[in-house]
């Protein structure tokens, strides 16, 4: 028995020691297995972030698609637009340079004022209220047709356009009553000619 013994006592040891080594391992299993739960979790959260993520792409390649969907300009997008602005606007000028050429030619060959108006004429007349003129003393001037649109200083301008130096104020001075804020188209009112 003394040799059985020892033996009983290596076998009990040897067991004992196996199973704290299964226990270890089963409890580094069980780590294990917690932690690549965990990942499988993440994995799956992930997975649903990137879905979500793809949603909203294609929402947004949708949204670009439809008309009007694009209201952003790029900066190449507004170079050219400003270059056909300039564009636009270099035309303009010179359309406008050629209305003036015209308004020139036409202005040399009927004599007519540049406001588009007939022609002055000699008109000679008794203006009792200017205070430029000689009381009781017949002054020169012309007669000249109110238009719609027009103003004592554009009639004015239009009269030096002419060779006719007068102001707006000798018009107001020479027609008494004239409302220079409410012309009457088509009244007739007096220019006088300054001496």
């Amino acid at each position: 028995m003394r040799k059985i013994l020892p033996w009983l006592f290596i076998l009990v040891f040897t067991a004992s020691l196996a199973r704290a080594q299964d226990d270890a391992t089963q409890q580094q299993i069980d780590k294990l297995s917690g932690q690549v739960q965990d990942l499988l979790d993440a994995q799956a959260a992930q997975g649903k972030r990137i879905d979500a993520l793809e949603k909203q792409i294609g929402d947004l390649g949708d949204k670009l698609n439809q008309p009007g969907g694009n209201n952003f300009a790029s900066a190449d997008d507004l170079k050219n637009l400003a270059a056909q602005v300039q564009e636009i606007d270099k035309k303009r000028q010179d359309d406008n340079q050629k209305i003036l050429d015209a308004l020139d030619k036409l202005g040399g060959k009927s004599g007519s004022i540049s406001t588009g108006h007939k022609p002055p004429t000699v008109l000679t007349t008794t203006s009792t209220d200017n205070s430029t003129a000689t009381p009781g003393a017949p002054q020169k001037g012309y007669e000249y047709k109110i238009a719609s649109g027009d103003t004592l200083s554009a009639i004015a301008k239009a009269y030096r356009a002419q060779g006719v130096k007068v102001t707006a104020e000798q018009i107001q001075n020479a027609n008494p009553g004239l409302n220079p804020k409410n012309l009457i188209v088509g009244k007739t009112i007096f220019i006088p000619q300054p001496q």
